[in-house]
């Protein structure tokens, strides 16, 4: 059997939300760092395994695949993770929640684009900082009142994780490393707190990978 391999980098959201999946899923793998900081991402051999030059990269089941939410979705339905609701209705809702993070928040609060907004800015003195808090605040504040439609009990869609957790926490651990107020947010930090309690979540924490 092939052995599964992942190549991430510890503060990588996209990764993160990788790791949980997989942990999910109980898969072991081997994991490659590409250090987004000193630039890896950019040499011919990670542009060979993804020519986006991004993470993650999932090796798995003889497949490379590329882009966090296609990879949690190739293991929700090769492992029977149960991300989704089953109901088209429900899924779709499901689906917004986990998208208003993962396609409307992280792209521009990623700190590649951050760091060039700095650089473009004419004051810069509080930079990338004053970006992430910007886009992030508005983005967390949406997603509270997203969740008012679903009964926490205790993640955001139900009894069990769902791919709206997927996208959360890692986003979360981005709003406290920019210090985002997120003290008037009850539903999205009961969620949270549920999540930090479950084990797949606790182990793929970005400290857990930080020494890697």
């Amino acid at each position: 059997m092939n052995k599964t391999v992942l190549y991430d980098f510890w503060r990588s959201s996209a990764s993160y939300r990788v790791r949980i999946a997989l942990n999910l899923a109980g898969i072991t793998y081997d994991a490659v760092v590409v250090d987004l900081v000193s630039g890896d991402q950019k040499g011919d051999a990670h542009r060979s395994r993804n020519p986006q030059c991004l993470v993650p990269v999932l090796e798995i089941d003889g497949l490379k695949l590329t882009q966090s939410l296609a990879i949690i979705e190739y293991l929700d339905r090769t492992r029977q993770l149960n991300l989704l609701p089953e109901d088209p209705a429900d899924r779709a809702k499901a689906q917004a929640l986990a998208q208003s993070l993962a396609v409307d928040i992280h792209p521009i609060c990623n700190l590649a684009v951050a760091k060039h907004a700095t650089t473009l800015s004419a004051d810069a003195t509080d930079m990338p900082g004053a970006w992430m808090r910007h886009f992030i605040h508005p983005g967390l504040k949406a997603f509270e009142a997203l969740l008012a439609g679903f009964k926490q009990a205790p993640y955001c869609t139900g009894a069990q994780p769902g791919l709206a957790d997927l996208c959360l926490v890692p986003q979360l651990y981005n709003a406290r490393r920019w210090e985002v107020d997120l003290s008037h947010m009850p539903h999205l930090l009961a969620v949270e707190a549920a999540c930090s309690d479950h084990p797949a979540f606790a182990a793929a924490h970005p400290d857990q990978h930080a020494s890697d």
